[in-house]
């Protein structure tokens, strides 16, 4: 049976500095961060029969044990991580993402990679390409699509209408999670399962499953109620407009610190040594510095640790005054 997800939790949980005071046994490295909450954290879909299984990187709880144990061994020496991560230039999240988990799933203890990155052709035409290939160690032959999403919560707050998943829309009003869905549904999760894929030499059969991990903002002070698809432990965060930031910052958090795309995976941590720590800054300075950007900011609130070290306690958007107005109407199309 698979690890439980409760021991999943606590195991995250324990490895990101989460419980309290528990930051001084926590993953230091970023890249082992992430890799932890890759493999970890809650999906943000429940299964959605018949085609959407969902992926799970272990079969057994002393797989996700053993796992646990590598991580940490891992953190004290990142330096393969790091080298195999440097190898080509990552400007996409979920780029990093894919290199993360197939660094995992060359050299972890769980299921083993097959192959990544399989292309699907016919007629010398591009079908689309089969993110991984995988086998557990009980035999199973899997074919994985990975995604990691990060939306905005858009639609109504009040229950007066259904919940819906089109009501969660991309940052940049170009991407919908309704839609993601589908294309994962209707045409990447097919794709090993088609008379094509064989002369690829990589005969099935293959069930595909969907590895779909990220956040899900909804606007502070509302708790709108989740479309059935989504998983109810899916991470959470807030979004504010930029007229709201000044009062809601001043009563959430003193330390603040912009985002870049690719710190967009576990929650930060930062160490009275790194240079990242200097890069946390007062609301009003953190306000300073976003306001010549255009549209929505990712940002996350820290406090300070037991140790002096800076944890972060919640994430979330800073998004211009016209953005819920635009992401209502995006969200109808």
């Amino acid at each position: 049976m698979p690890g439980a997800s409760i021991s999943r939790a606590a195991l995250l949980d324990t490895l990101l500095g989460l419980r309290g005071d528990a930051s001084v046994d926590a993953l230091r490295d970023p890249a082992v961060r992430d890799l932890a909450w890759l493999l970890l954290s809650p999906d943000l879909l429940r299964p959605q029969p018949p085609v959407g299984a969902l992926a799970d990187p272990f079969d057994t709880p002393q797989e996700l044990q053993a796992t646990f144990d590598w991580l940490r061994a891992l953190d004290v020496t990142p330096e393969l991580l790091r080298q195999d991560l440097a190898a080509t230039r990552i400007t996409r999240l979920g780029r990093y993402a894919e290199r993360l988990l197939g660094f995992f799933l060359r050299l972890g203890p769980a299921t083993q990679l097959i192959a990544a990155g399989v292309p699907l052709r016919h007629a010398g035409l591009t079908l689309g390409e089969c993110d991984f290939l995988v086998r557990t160690r009980q035999g199973a032959r899997l074919h994985w699509e990975l995604a990691v999403k990060c939306y905005l919560h858009a639609g109504d707050a009040n229950g007066a209408q259904a919940a819906r998943l089109a009501d969660y829309v991309g940052p940049n009003l170009k991407d919908r999670f309704d839609l993601k869905l589908a294309h994962l549904l209707h045409h990447q999760l097919p794709l090993s399962a088609r008379e094509e894929f064989a002369s690829a030499g990589y005969a099935g059969a293959w069930t595909p499953q969907m590895f779909v991990k990220g956040w899900l903002f909804y606007r502070h002070g509302e708790t709108p109620t989740d479309p059935s698809e989504l998983d109810p432990a899916h991470g959470r965060g807030w979004w504010v407009t930029r007229r709201d930031w000044p009062a809601f910052a001043s009563a959430h958090a003193h330390w603040w610190r912009v985002l870049p795309r690719l710190e967009w995976l576990a929650p930060r941590y930062h160490t009275q040594r790194g240079t990242d720590y200097a890069c946390c800054v007062d609301a009003n300075t953190l306000t300073a510095q976003t306001s010549l950007q255009h549209g929505p900011t990712m940002v996350a609130a820290f406090i300070d640790d037991n140790a002096g070290n800076l944890r972060e306690c919640s994430r979330g958007f800073i998004v211009p005054d016209d953005w819920p107005e635009q992401a209502r109407r995006y969200a109808k199309q």
